[in-house]
């Protein structure tokens, strides 16, 4: 009977040690954290000149281009889904085209939103 007493008596400091202290984690939707500038998101991509070194820097397969019948690039494709956010792409770019943004929240009902698409000449 003495020990659960003094384990009751224990968790009540525990409860109230802790009650007056500033809470530890944020209330998520609300508040968002800080990113620090190493932080990998979503990609961006702006002034692709088409050359195909992000094709083959990427581990996960996630970049693909669409060609044509002169062999000119005029579509590419980064498949979110595959994408492992290991910044490959974006670090190899001879042009810097490709970014890794701080946006994480990716979820989404459609799978057609998880894939990036550009058309129109990527030599533009």
């Amino acid at each position: 009977m003495f020990i659960g007493i003094k384990s009751t008596f224990e968790g009540l400091a525990t409860v109230f040690k802790h009650l007056f202290k500033k809470p530890v984690t944020l209330e998520y939707p609300e508040k968002k954290r800080e990113l620090n500038d190493a932080f990998r998101g979503k990609l961006e991509v702006k002034g692709c000149v088409g050359c195909g070194v992000c094709l083959k820097v990427c581990p996960s397969g996630a970049i693909s281009y669409k060609k044509d019948e002169t062999g000119k690039v005029y579509c590419y494709k980064i498949d979110l889904k595959k994408c492992i956010f290991c910044g490959n792409c974006a670090y190899y770019c001879p042009k810097g085209a490709i970014k890794m943004t701080k946006e994480y929240e990716l979820a989404s009902e459609n799978k057609k939103d998880l894939i990036l698409e550009y058309e129109g000449g990527c030599n533009d």
